[in-house]
């Protein structure tokens, strides 16, 4: 093996994989393999990651491009650490006509350690780098803990994720790049899953957005207009991305952020759920939280059946899709050896933790909920608002009568993603109010963007290119929002 600029390639390694320090840019080689070199010589830009073309994607624990190089740690949060191209695609089977990488950089965890995360950057296929355009920060929906799940294995083509919301997700993110703009979506969980964990998915998605800005063939610039969008558990991510940001990252030019059912108080959505059609989620969430915080690994070691043990160990590899029909109907009490009344105290330093609302967000924020949510009870949402205004925080509240959790999250897209290029362009807000309507859909003005979404969908689901020029559309888009 020859390879330059101090770069050591671990025997170990697949062929074609090179574990890399930070930031040179270096070329190895393999007798019969193929060169791993970097096409990114740009500053910040990290070292480019060539991985062989043939068979479906690792998951993130086995694959080596998640693997921290030595001394990340001395770098700044966001720093670029690898790049590779991917391929992405709709079920993990009909590839999509996009330009995507994954970034590997360094982020922070829960307590402000050092860690590596990565996020998957896209632009519209064809679409000019050299061209004006806004970063959309979308927070996927991943709850769950197995990796499978994560947004960077997940949307990638090949891929094996049965019960992942992240993969039907696709439809609505591809509705951002039809208009032209740039999309970062992190794995805002981390390495390990940890789904309703507090602050550490603002951390990992700003970072991200750092990375992203720095990462040349985006073609962003310090100053690119940020719009955060996100909707049930990737509107709790966003919520942390958009509370963390004026103390974590006041750099950023967060220009605004669609909240669509952000979860509010977790611990009502936990006692609300047990028992019930959705017991599934609160498995899942004490599976992940175990992982971070002391108490609750307590009160598993300590209070759990052995049969509550054989729960989280299949829960711990489910997606959400997969665990809720399986956990119809689960209650808590039933896996305890101690009253459910007993536990919680011990507990309640954790639900505060993990409780939103706690700090105001800079940047205007939109927040859709609907009324009859079967999943987040409205109160929770109204609280996280009172929260963020009493803070001072900037927020537009809508309330719909009619939809209930699932149907929002496409219903709402339009809307959402109107206001925030409304954001992006610049327009003039007015006093933030709280409506009570009957329905998103109802609304005229949006009736355009969802034919423009049924449209969208049909792209995605033939694989066909989301637009025919894709830089027209960014130049359109301050017009689609009108």
């Amino acid at each position: 093996m020859t390879v330059t600029a101090d770069v050591t390639a671990p025997a170990d390694y697949p062929a074609g994989q090179l574990d890399s320090p930070a930031l040179p840019i270096a070329t190895a080689h393999r007798p019969g393999a193929d060169t791993v070199d970097s096409a990114v010589a740009q500053r910040g830009s990290g070292v480019e990651w060539r991985t062989p073309a043939a068979g479906r994607p690792l998951p993130p624990s086995s694959d080596p491009f998640f693997r921290a190089p030595s001394g990340f740690a001395a770098q700044d949060p966001g720093t670029v650490l690898r790049s590779r191209p991917v391929e992405l695609a709709l079920l993990g089977v009909i590839p999509q006509q996009v330009t995507a990488w994954q970034l590997l950089y360094r982020s922070s965890d829960l307590h402000g350690d050092p860690e590596v995360a990565v996020t998957t950057v896209l632009l519209p296929k064809g679409a000019n780098p050299d061209a004006e355009r806004p970063l959309l920060a979308f927070g996927a929906a991943i709850d769950a803990v197995t990796d499978r799940c994560a947004p960077s294995y997940a949307l990638r083509r090949g891929a094996l994720s049965p019960g992942s919301i992240t993969q039907l997700e696709w439809f609505l993110v591809a509705n951002a790049l039809r208009r032209g703009w740039a999309v970062t979506i992190a794995d805002h969980e981390g390495p390990h899953g940890n789904f309703g964990a507090a602050r550490e998915p603002g951390y990992r998605t700003l970072d991200g957005i750092r990375a992203a800005l720095r990462f040349a063939p985006l073609g962003l610039r310090p100053d690119t207009k940020i719009a955060v969008w996100g909707y049930s558990g990737g509107g709790m991510a966003s919520s942390w991305t958009i509370e963390m940001a004026p103390g974590y990252a006041p750099e950023l030019n967060i220009v605004g952020a669609a909240l669509g059912a952000p979860v509010g108080d977790p611990r009502e959505v936990f006692l609300r759920l047990n028992g019930g059609l959705f017991a599934g989620f609160p498995a899942i969430v004490i599976a992940a939280l175990a992982r971070v915080y002391p108490a609750m690994a307590e009160v598993i070691d300590r209070d759990l059946t052995e049969q509550g043990r054989r729960l989280l160990d299949r829960v711990r590899s489910l997606g959400p899709i997969a665990a809720l029909p399986w956990l119809v109907g689960s209650r808590l009490e039933n896996y305890l050896l101690r009253p459910l009344d007993e536990v919680l105290p011990e507990l309640e330093d954790m639900f505060d933790d993990i409780r939103l609302g706690g700090t105001a967000p800079a940047c205007p924020v939109l927040v859709v909920q609907p009324v009859h949510d079967q999943v987040i009870d409205v109160a929770g949402i109204d609280g996280q608002v009172e929260r963020y205004r009493e803070a001072g925080a900037a927020v537009w509240y809508i309330r719909d009568r009619l939809s209930e959790h699932f149907s929002l999250l496409p219903l709402a897209t339009p809307l959402s993603l109107d206001w925030l290029a409304d954001r992006i362009a610049g327009k003039t807000l007015t006093e933030p109010t709280t409506k009570t309507i009957w329905s998103v859909a109802l609304r005229p003005e949006h009736w355009r963007g969802l034919v423009e979404m049924a449209t969208t969908a049909m792209r995605v689901t033939l694989g066909l290119p989301l637009t025919a020029e894709s830089e027209q559309v960014t130049a359109e888009a301050p017009e689609l929002a009108a």
